[in-house]
């Protein structure tokens, strides 16, 4: 990579003081193809990037070491074999190279995977009655002519995306309760018929002790927490 003042001076050389590209080569020092390239281009930094890292140690190897990696995912950390204990796997195997040479390519293998799983995403998808979402927020509002903090239940179908919304002062189970009856009831008959109780799957995702609720698990809905 040439920097930004060597371009110029040879542009400098050339174009203003009138030196040969055999001169600019000797004088700055520069080889003749470098020169001609900044030359012939308008670019104020060049530089070399390898389209193709050459493995000639870990290449014959790279198999085995896929193989190791590839096992490790999954397990528990204290189950994994570190980059040193796969090293000396590949060494008695006959490897005659580095462990630098292991330790490069696994980062490069780690991060190739990690792109890979971050370009793969599972739509959701949920049929009507089949789930619904639930949580609490906390608003101020104002209740003759005094600032309270009310607890807002909110009801959200997972195929319709319909809400419901209701405030109350605490957040007690009973209130808990009362939202679910409510909501329920508001929906009856819209989003294909649902009623109380008919739901499939309950995804409640803030509030932990909505998992001892002994209504919904007694009457038939299947309770599954989204924590």
């Amino acid at each position: 990579m040439k920097s930004v003042d060597t371009i110029a001076r040879v542009r400098r050389a050339f174009h203003v003081q009138g030196w040969s590209l055999k001169r600019i080569c000797r004088e700055l020092p520069v080889s003749r193809n470098t020169v001609r390239k900044i030359l012939r281009s308008n670019e104020t930094s060049f530089s070399y990037e390898r389209e193709r890292q050459p493995k000639p140690k870990i290449g014959p190897w790279q198999d085995q070491l896929d193989g190791f990696l590839n096992g490790n995912r999954g397990k528990a950390a204290r189950e994994q074999l570190t980059l040193i204990r796969i090293y000396e796997e590949l060494c008695s195997l006959g490897y005659e190279g580095g462990y630098d040479a292991v330790r490069r390519y696994a980062k490069s293998w780690a991060k190739a995977q990690g792109s890979a799983t971050a370009d793969a995403y599972v739509p959701l998808f949920f049929a009507p009655g089949e789930a619904y979402q639930f949580d609490w927020s906390h608003e101020i509002v104002l209740i003759n002519d005094v600032t309270v903090t009310v607890k807002v239940a909110h009801v959200r179908l997972c195929h319709s995306r319909m809400m419901f919304v209701r405030a109350y002062p605490r957040e007690t189970q009973e209130m808990v309760f009362d939202a679910h009856d409510r909501a329920f009831a508001s929906h009856v008959g819209k989003g294909g018929g649902i009623h109380p109780f008919s739901f499939q799957g309950v995804l409640i995702p803030a509030i932990k002790y909505a998992l001892n609720l002994g209504v919904i698990g007694k009457q038939g809905g299947r309770l599954k927490a989204a924590a």
